[in-house]
C-alpha cells in the first residue's frame, strides 16, 4: 500500500496516520522527494480498507500495490538503488561494472595471473568459485576457504572487489570475512533458509536467477534478502533453461527491461553460462550493454583448454581484453561509463 499526502500536509498530520499504522503492526517506507510526501506501508494490509484512510487529515490519495514484492517494487521506490560494494566503486546509475575471473580458483598462481591481467583490462570485480555445487558429484568442488583466502590475498594486491558463490548459511561468517560481494547461484535462488541469513548480512549479495524461474519469482527471492534487512541486492541474469540445446541455457535479455521497470535495484548479465561458449560470449556482452544491463559477469581463464570448470565457456586473457574495449566503445555511445 502507499499513501501519498497532500502538498499542504503538516508533519503532525503526517505522524498521526504513520502512528496508527504502527499499531497494527505494519512497517512504514518513507519515500518522499522534495516535491511530495510519499511512503510505503508494508505488512498484512488486507485488514486495512483503503477508503478508510481518507479519514485522517492530509492524505491525498491511498493505492494498493498488486505486485507481491514490496521493498524491490518500483512502486515503493521511484529512484534507481546504487549499491556500494566499497570505497570508490558502486554498482547502479551510469557506471557499468565489469565481473571477471575464473569459474574456479585453482590456484594461487592461475588466481594471480587472470586477476593482474582482467584489471588491466578495465575489470572491477575479480570473480572466482571457492566453492563449487555442480551437477555431478564426482566434478570438481573448489578449494573451499582455501579458494576464499586466496581471493581475498590476490584482491588486496591488484585493487579488485571480490564475488564468490555461497553454497550454504553455515559458511556466512566466512564469506563476510573474505568477500565484498556474495553470490546466491541459480540452484539456491529460492534457497529461503540462505536468503534469510543474507538479510541479516550487511554485505551486497548477487542474485542469480534460478534455472526456470519467473521475473516474479526472482524478485520475490530479493524481497526475502530486503525484507530480512539487507537492501543491498544485485540482480543477475544468467540464461534460463528452455527446450533449446544448442546453447547451455537461453538468455533472457529482455529481462533486463523487465526488472528496470518493476524494480528499483541493479541488475547485471551472465553471457558465460547463458550460451556455455567462450565465442558468442563478446556479442551477448555488447548486447547486454546496449539493452541497459548496469553490468556484467564473465568467466576468464588463462588456459580454459586445461581449465578444472566450465573452460568451454572461459575467454582467454586477449580475448577479454579486445572484448573490454568493444564495451569501452558502446558504453561512451550509449553516455556510460565502463572503464
Amino acid at each position: 500500500m502507499i499513501i501519498q499526502m497532500k502538498k499542504n500536509s503538516t508533519q503532525k498530520e503526517y505522524q498521526k496516520i504513520v502512528d496508527y499504522l504502527k499499531a497494527k503492526n505494519l512497517e512504514i517506507i518513507d519515500a518522499s522527494s522534495d516535491e511530495v510526501r510519499v511512503f510505503g506501508v508494508i505488512g498484512d494490509t488486507t485488514t486495512i480498507e483503503p477508503n478508510d484512510l481518507y479519514a485522517f487529515e492530509g492524505v491525498r490519495e491511498v493505492t494498493r500495490v498488486s505486485t507481491p514484492f514490496k521493498k524491490a517494487s518500483r512502486s515503493f521506490k521511484r529512484k534507481d538503488t546504487v549499491v556500494k560494494i566499497k570505497e570508490g566503486l558502486e554498482i547502479g546509475g551510469n557506471h557499468i561494472i565489469m565481473m571477471a575471473g575464473p569459474c574456479s580458483v585453482e590456484s594461487e598462481q592461475q588466481l594471480r595471473t587472470i586477476a593482474k591481467s582482467v584489471k588491466k583490462s578495465g575489470a572491477h570485480v575479480l570473480r572466482g568459485g571457492a566453492y563449487k555445487p555442480r551437477t555431478s558429484p564426482y566434478a570438481f568442488q573448489g578449494l573451499e576457504i582455501e579458494g576464499l583466502k586466496l581471493l581475498k590475498q590476490i584482491g588486496d594486491e591488484t585493487g579488485l572487489a571480490i564475488v564468490s558463490e555461497i553454497p550454504s548459511a553455515d559458511l556466512l561468517p566466512e564469506f563476510e570475512a573474505y568477500v565484498d560481494i556474495i553470490q546466491v547461484g541459480a540452484r539456491n535462488m529460492q534457497n529461503f533458509h540462505l536468503l534469510k541469513a543474507l538479510g541479516k548480512s550487511t554485505k551486497p549479495i548477487l542474485l542469480k536467477r534460478g534455472l526456470a524461474s519467473t521475473i516474479e519469482e526472482w524478485l520475490m527471492s530479493a524481497e526475502y534478502i530486503m525484507a530480512g534487512g539487507n537492501p543491498n541486492v544485485i540482480l543477475c541474469e544468467r540464461g534460463i533453461r528452455t527446450f533449446e540445446k544448442y546453447t547451455r541455457n537461453t538468455l533472457d535479455i529482455s529481462a533486463v527491461l523487465a526488472v528496470k521497470e518493476l524494480s528499483h535495484l541493479p541488475v547485471i548479465i551472465d553471457p558465460s553460462h547463458a550460451a556455455g561458449r567462450w565465442d558468442m560470449i563478446e556479442k551477448l556482452s555488447l548486447a547486454s550493454v546496449a539493452v541497459g544491463a548496469h553490468g556484467l559477469i564473465v568467466e576468464v581463464h588463462n588456459d580454459p583448454e586445461h581449465a578444472l570448470s566450465d573452460g568451454a565457456q572461459s575467454l582467454k586473457l586477449n580475448k577479454f581484453s579486445q572484448m573490454m574495449d568493444e564495451l569501452d566503445k558502446m558504453a561512451v555511445v550509449l553516455g556510460h561509463k565502463l572503464k
